[in-house]
């Protein structure tokens, strides 16, 4: 048995739906293609599909196995592609990861622009505010913000965040009170809390000039209010309907501050500077595509 021939049979039957439909494309017939695929069952000891008359369901196991595959698959068809048409010309998918605000602001217009100047390249990209397995999920390159625990990944340095605190112009006019000065203002404040965030609700900064602490000195402060959320564009939504204060990076209110619609509170304090990085598994690194999408947004993003 040719396994890697079965393995890119497997792949199309589970994408089409059906053993008759990737015989078809294949240019095979429904028997050799069911033989294939329980031949390569057989070698892995393992079931992968639970077949019926009506339709085909993968099992637990197979959900693991075709998820593998398909990212093995697709590297050997770039391998064979790069090899047919050299560096220059790239295509295929690429399964690139980031945050949903992040992605849906910054990266949609770079995945653009990378596609017009590499039209044959697919783009596969993967919003989730929440940690994802890069391996697991077979992603290619992400994006990242913060220190990276996973030292079995390569990451390349292109930033640095800083967050800020931010509220709706006129907000505190509103209440009554006045903008916060320094950390220990905040606990009096109601404050939207990001729960992806590491710390949770504690909020740190570092003393800025003019601030009320020697510049460089870190202060770290407990924050609470009446929204929690896991959505960065949650955040986003409820800064700009005047619910509360929110430490968020300043990308992410750019345009709003530009306008004016949006102010900084403490601005003689800063969040903590992090690495922004460009993330992705060890046997990706030599890849022309995630080299040149790599670069495309290094240069985009700085």
């Amino acid at each position: 048995m040719d396994r890697l021939q079965a393995m890119q049979t497997l792949v199309r039957v589970v994408e089409l739906g059906s053993f008759s439909a990737a015989a078809r494309e294949l240019g095979s017939t429904q028997s050799a293609v069911s033989k294939q695929v329980a031949a390569l069952e057989k070698a892995l000891g393992a079931q992968l599909l639970a077949r019926s008359t009506r339709a085909l369901k993968l099992t637990d196991a197979g959900e693991r196995y075709v998820e593998q595959a398909r990212r093995l698959v697709a590297e050997v068809a770039e391998a064979e592609s790069e090899l047919r048409a050299g560096e220059h010309r790239l295509q295929g998918w690429l399964r690139v990861a980031a945050s949903g605000t992040f992605g849906r602001m910054k990266l949609v217009p770079l995945v653009r622009s990378f596609q017009a100047a590499h039209p044959g390249v697919k783009v596969d990209l993967q919003l989730h505010d929440g940690f994802v397995d890069l391996i697991e999920q077979g992603i290619d390159i992400a994006v990242r913000v913060g220190e990276q625990p996973d030292s079995s990944l390569v990451a390349r340095r292109i930033g640095t965040v800083r967050r800020c605190v931010v509220a709706r112009r006129g907000y505190f006019e509103t209440l009554g009170m006045a903008p916060p000065r320094e950390p220990a203002d905040l606990p009096r404040h109601n404050c939207i809390v990001y729960s992806e965030l590491r710390a949770g609700p504690v909020w740190s900064f570092e003393a800025g000039p003019g601030a009320s602490a020697p510049p460089g000195s870190e202060v770290s402060v407990r924050v609470a209010g009446s929204l929690r959320t896991n959505s960065g564009e949650a955040v986003r939504e409820a800064v700009l309907a005047g619910m509360g204060l929110a430490y968020a990076p300043g990308w992410l209110f750019e345009t709003e501050v530009a306008r004016g619609d949006v102010q900084f509170a403490m601005p003689n304090w800063l969040g903590r500077a992090l690495p922004m990085q460009l993330v992705s598994p060890p046997q990706r690194r030599s890849s022309g595509k995630v080299r040149a999408f790599g670069d495309h947004l290094a240069a985009g993003l700085a």
